[in-house]
């Protein structure tokens, strides 16, 4: 039964070849930037590109300042510690998600709880938030505390994962009713929409990344978006060595970090941001085809956007009956040339996180035994 979505996969792209899970377009304009930054001299950290990638996200996305980073990691990292992050408190976010969330919460010295997801977003459950508050978290002061650890709740990180975006409105009342913050991990979500306001705005920060495999892609790269000016002025000083501004003296401040997206990238990001909108349009038409497709099926389920959302379709999945059909399908699709892959390992089964406290995991349990990523790319000659 396999064959036909192979074949089907195959006509869409239109070879014979390997197919690869999500791979980057580049046109002429790319490279024109990119030559342009290079004739500059300018191919590290200062540049005027940096400057007007920075304007022209902030600008996309409806949101007073975007500050450009290295990796979304990075932006992950020193948005958490501008919201107040610090050692030893914990930062609530979901196991199924890459491990990069989990691994910017433990680089500020801090700990993650896991809390389960929904079936059919896969981000943060409110249900199974609010769950978990109630029964394992107390109010004191202007602070939420673990009642189990005596640790302070310091933030936490929902992930629209594949693009498809979270619970948000919920999500962010708990959060108010809590004093917890959130950042948004909208590393997979650029262009996508609750309504008509973008992913990773809907925080005290957002990040995005710019990672060689995403939507956009400047071969590495991320951000910290946010409408609060004083975070976003803080994001910038840390992650340029948190250098004092002076025409010739090199004074530091504080422990910053050399986080700085070069200007050779971002010469890339702005081209590729100038695109971003026909890309988008490119992979909705991809992700209507596959629901088609799949809907003359009966041995799996497309994952839609959520009502009321515009998703990106950053990497189209089903959900298979079970593990082991998951598992057939994989090999016989890998095994034809065409590349599938299974959603990560929950972060919560990795061996520096088996200890962190986490809540009934069902749904992502569940789906980590199902959910199968169909190659995702925009056709090259769109």
């Amino acid at each position: 039964m396999y064959k036909n979505l192979i074949k089907f996969i195959r006509d869409w792209y239109q070879t014979d070849q390997f197919i690869s899970l999500h791979e980057p377009r580049f046109k002429e304009i790319d490279r024109e930037y990119v030559i342009d930054a290079i004739d500059s001299t300018f191919v590290s950290s200062v540049g005027e590109y940096v400057n007007r990638f920075e304007r022209d996200l902030a600008a996309y996305l409806d949101v007073k300042r975007a500050v450009v980073t290295v990796n979304g990691t990075t932006a992950l990292q020193v948005a958490l510690s501008l919201v107040g992050v610090k050692d030893g408190d914990e930062v609530i976010t979901q196991p199924l998600t890459f491990v990069a969330t989990a691994n910017a919460i433990a680089y500020n010295n801090a700990i993650p709880i896991f809390v389960d997801v929904n079936r059919d977003t896969f981000g943060l459950c409110p249900d199974a938030l609010e769950l978990f508050l109630d029964q394992n978290v107390e109010k004191i002061g202007a602070s939420a505390f673990n009642k189990t650890t005596g640790n302070r709740i310091a933030a936490m990180v929902p992930m629209h994962t594949f693009g498809h975006p979270c619970k948000m409105s919920r999500l962010i009342d708990l959060a108010d009713q809590w004093k917890i913050p959130i950042v948004e991990d909208a590393a997979e979500s650029i262009g996508s929409r609750i309504s008509v306001r973008h992913c990773g705005t809907f925080g005290k920060a957002g990040v995005l990344s710019f990672n060689g495999n995403k939507i956009i892609t400047c071969g590495g790269g991320g951000a910290i978006v946010t409408n609060d000016d004083i975070l976003a002025d803080r994001a910038k000083h840390l992650t340029t060595t948190a250098k004092v501004n002076h025409r010739w003296e090199y004074v530091h401040d504080k422990l910053g970090y050399n986080y700085r997206m070069p200007n050779l990238n971002a010469a890339l990001a702005c081209a590729q941001l100038e695109q971003l909108d026909g890309i988008l349009s490119d992979k909705r038409e991809l992700a209507n085809a596959y629901d088609m497709f799949f809907s003359k099926t009966d041995w799996c389920n497309f994952l839609r956007e959520p009502d009321g959302c515009k998703s990106n379709y950053w990497l189209n999945a089903v959900i298979i009956s079970d593990k082991k059909q998951r598992d057939d399908l994989l090999k016989v699709t890998n095994d034809s040339g065409v590349m599938t892959r299974p959603i990560w390992e929950l972060l919560s089964n990795l061996e520096m996180y088996k200890k962190c406290q986490k809540g009934d995991l069902k749904n992502a349990r569940w789906l980590q035994d199902r959910i199968v990523n169909l190659p995702s790319s925009v056709r090259p000659n769109t």
